[in-house]
C-alpha cells in the first residue's frame, strides 16, 4: 500500500531548518548563568497556567488558550513567552493546510514580538537560557515559515540568526526538562541528516558530531517529564519513529496518545487515521475518517479539504477492498477527489489514486467512456515514468484503437 501522507520529499522544508531552532537550548555555559528565580520557564504557576493554555492550543481551542496567553502578557508584558505562545497558535493553523497563507502575517507579528523582548533579555545577559531559548525558536519558526512559502534567502537569514546564539560550553540542561530538547534533536539530526542526505555532509562538518541513541534518549524524557515542549517533543518522536527510523510499531502508539488528547486536532487525526491505514488497522482508521467527516459535515472550524481528502479516500478504499461495496467506493472517491480539487493539490498521492480507482471501477462496469475520462485526467498530474502510466497509456490505446474499429463497422 503506498504511503502517500508521509512521503520524505518535503524533508527539507520541514526539518532541516527547525532542526536548528532548539540547538541553542542543547549547550548554555554554565559560568555567570542567572538566578533559576529570574527564569520564568521555571516558574511552576506559570508553567501550569501556561501549559493549559498549550493544551488548548493543541487542541485547537484557539479562542481560551489565546485568554490565558493574553493573561501572561498582562502579567509580563516584556517577555518574549506570550508572544511566542501565541505566534505558534497561528503555527499550527497554518500547519493544518500549508498552502494557506490567511495567517502568515499575524504569526510572522507575534514572532518579531517574541524576538523584539527576547534580545532585550540577551543583551541584559547573554547567558539567559531563556533569551537564547526564544531567539532561537522565533527565529527559526520564522524560517519554516519562510522555507514553505520558498522564500529561500529570508529562510536562510532567519536560520543563520538563530545559529548565531548558539553557545558553546557544557550542557545546562540541569535546569529543566524543557532545554533538553535542543539537545535531543541535535543528537539525532547530527547523524541522520549527513547519512540520508549526502551532499549536506560538508555543511554538517562545521557542527559537533551527535549521538542518535542519545537523541531519541533525551526526546523521550522531554516528551514524558516536560510542560512547554512535550507536545513537540510527542510530535518528533512519532515522526522521527514513522519516518526516519520506519518502526511504525512505535509511531503509532504515540500517534494514538496524540490524537485521543486533542480531538479537535485535525493534524493529529488525519495523522492517526493515516497510519492506521498504512499499518492495515481497517476498522481504527474508519473510525478515525468518520470523525474526521463529522467535524466537517458540522461545519467544525480547521476541518477542511486536505483533512477530508485523507479520511474520503480511506474510506473509500476500505469499501473498496474491505467490504465489497462498490457504489460507496466510488462515492469516497469522488469525494476524494473533489476535495483535492477544490485546493488545487493535483500532485496529491490520494488525488492520483482516487482518479486511477474511479477510472478501474468505470471500467469493471463496461463504462469505458467515463473510465476514459479518468484515465485522461490523470495523465496530466501523475509522473511521466510512475506506476501508474503505463496503464494510462494501455488503456487509452486500446480505447483508441477500438474507438476506430467501431467507426469502420459503422461505415
Amino acid at each position: 500500500m503506498n504511503n502517500y501522507f508521509f512521503k520524505k520529499k518535503y524533508f527539507l522544508t520541514w526539518f532541516l531548518v527547525p532542526f536548528f531552532i532548539f540547538i541553542s537550548l542543547w549547550s548554555f555555559a554554565q559560568e555567570e548563568i542567572i538566578d533559576k528565580k529570574e527564569i520564568l520557564l521555571l516558574n511552576r504557576a506559570i508553567e501550569i497556567l501556561a501549559t493549559e493554555g498549550v493544551n488548548q492550543m493543541y487542541n485547537f481551542d484557539f479562542v481560551r488558550a489565546e485568554q490565558r496567553f493574553q493573561y501572561l502578557k498582562q502579567l509580563y508584558p516584556e517577555h518574549p513567552l506570550a508572544y511566542f505562545l501565541m505566534g505558534l497558535g497561528y503555527w499550527w493553523r497554518i500547519m493544518v493546510n500549508t498552502d494557506n497563507q490567511e495567517y502568515d502575517d499575524i504569526f510572522l507579528a507575534y514572532m518579531d514580538s517574541s524576538l523584539t523582548f527576547a534580545h532585550r533579555l540577551y543583551n541584559q545577559n547573554k547567558n539567559n537560557p531563556e533569551a537564547s531559548f526564544f531567539l532561537s525558536a522565533a527565529y527559526g519558526f520564522k524560517g519554516r515559515l519562510y522555507a514553505e512559502r520558498k522564500q529561500w534567502t529570508k529562510a536562510a537569514l532567519a536560520g543563520n540568526n538563530a545559529l548565531a546564539y548558539l553557545k558553546h560550553g557544557k550542557q545546562y540542561s540541569d535546569l529543566s526538562p524543557e532545554f533538553k530538547f535542543g539537545d535531543a534533536l541535535y543528537n539525532y539530526y547530527s547523524v541522520w541528516i549527513p547519512k540520508n542526505y549526502p551532499s549536506l555532509r560538508p555543511l554538517m562538518l562545521f557542527f559537533k558530531k551527535g549521538n542518535k541513541e542519545l537523541g531519541l534518549q533525551l526526546l523521550h524524557e522531554v516528551a514524558n517529564n516536560s510542560f512547554y515542549t512535550r507536545t513537540e517533543a510527542q510530535y518528533f518522536l512519532m515522526r522521527i519513529y514513522h519516518v526516519e527510523e520506519e518502526m511504525p510499531e512505535k509511531a503509532l502508539p504515540i500517534a494514538e496518545y496524540l490524537s485521543r488528547t486533542f480531538p479537535n486536532n485535525p493534524f493529529f487525526q488525519r495523522y492517526y487515521a493515516a497510519m492506521c491505514f498504512s499499518q492495515s488497522q481497517f476498522a481504527e482508521a474508519e473510525r478515525v475518517a468518520r470523525h474526521i467527516l463529522e467535524k466537517i459535515e458540522t461545519g467544525t472550524r480547521y476541518y477542511e479539504e486536505v483533512s477530508g481528502r485523507y479520511a474520503c479516500y480511506i474510506l473509500a478504499y476500505i469499501y473498496r477492498y474491505q467490504k465489497n461495496d462498490r457504489a460507496n467506493a466510488k462515492l469516497y472517491y469522488t469525494r476524494a477527489m473533489n476535495y483535492a480539487e477544490q485546493i488545487k493539490a493535483y500532485d496529491s498521492g490520494y488525488y492520483h489514486s482516487s482518479l486511477m480507482s474511479l477510472a478501474r471501477i468505470a471500467k469493471e462496469e463496461k463504462d469505458f467512456e467515463t473510465a476514459k475520462q479518468f484515465y485522461e485526467k490523470a495523465k496530466k498530474y501523475v509522473e511521466k515514468k510512475g506506476n501508474y502510466r503505463k496503464e494510462i497509456d494501455d488503456f487509452l490505446k486500446e480505447y483508441k484503437k477500438n474507438a476506430k474499429n467501431a467507426k469502420k463497422v459503422r461505415k
